[in-house]
């Protein structure tokens, strides 16, 4: 019998049973060095190799490493923030998921190695991010998990400044500040891949609580942002966030799409060559980069 009744995608109970030899369910108990290590090798087995016609560059933005991947044919810029709860992850985690969107897209990407917590606290990582947006002219901007928590924010202060050089922001099952105490923090409390609780030490651990740049989902007002999709897990505590966030900016006039996943989990883009539906659903989000390109 399988350890994941409520699923149904034989796929990703494969990849979270091949996940949980490489990555601990209480890893966040583990040293830093030890989640690291932990979170790169879970990383690394799930990655794939990156498409042949997609070239690489590395360069920096003033201390801030980037890697730029440009397909063939690029037809716009895409800034992508990698997940990770702030405290994991950089360019060789999701080298190949941006490598991918940018054949799939065909835009030319900007992935960020952008500061990680503890050592960097709240705004470290945002205002790295933030430089880089800058720096690259009209784009949009996506990002898995806290890497979607950081693309919400910077489409909050590029509104503020005035800025309009983003297109649409892509925000894939985004952690963006919702409450804890309620709705799927509480259904999914224990969901595969991701607790509640390790939302709350990631929150905890970024900082930044109720600053509209570290919880998109504290601001009073959503007028003038750009256009979105989000991607929303059945399977996850971060569920409600995307749908929330997409109904304030609803009511405020902004445009907002949510592709509900009823089969998949957190995390399940590393899923996509196991499972069609985590496939389909990376199909989906390379189309809506290049609707709003």
């Amino acid at each position: 019998m399988s350890k994941y009744p409520q699923l149904t995608d034989a796929g990703i109970i494969a990849f979270l049973e091949e996940g949980e030899r490489l990555y601990p369910d209480n890893a966040v108990n583990f040293t830093l060095d030890e989640q690291r290590a932990f979170y790169d090798r879970y990383c690394q087995h799930f990655a794939g190799r990156r498409p042949i016609n997609v070239a690489i560059l590395d360069f920096n933005v003033g201390v801030v490493k980037c890697r730029r991947y440009t397909p063939q044919q690029a037809r716009a810029k895409l800034l992508y923030l990698h997940g990770g709860g702030f405290v994991v992850g950089g360019i060789e985690s999701h080298d190949a998921i941006c490598a991918d969107l940018a054949d799939l897209a065909q835009v030319e990407v900007t992935a960020v190695e952008y500061a990680l917590v503890p050592e960097y606290p709240f705004p470290a990582a945002f205002n790295q991010c933030w430089a880089v947006l800058q720096s690259l002219g009209p784009c949009v901007v996506a990002g898995d998990s806290a890497g979607g928590n950081l693309a919400a924010a910077l489409c909050l202060k590029a509104r503020d400044s005035g800025m309009t050089q983003i297109k649409g922001q892509v925000l894939i099952y985004p952690g963006l500040g919702g409450d804890v105490s309620k709705g799927s923090y509480v259904t999914q409390a224990l969901a595969p891949g991701l607790s509640t609780q390790d939302t709350i030490y990631y929150r905890d651990t970024y900082g930044g609580i109720g600053n509209k740049f570290a919880q998109p989902l504290v601001e009073t007002n959503y007028h003038g942002l750009p256009p979105a999709f989000l991607v929303a897990c059945a399977h996850d505590p971060l569920h409600d966030d995307a749908h929330e966030y997409a109904a304030k900016l609803s009511t405020a006039g902004v445009k907002a799409e949510v592709r509900e996943e009823p089969n998949l989990v957190h995390a399940f883009l590393r899923a996509r060559k196991l499972s069609t539906e985590a496939a389909a659903s990376f199909k989906a989000i390379a189309q809506a980069i290049s609707h709003f390109s």
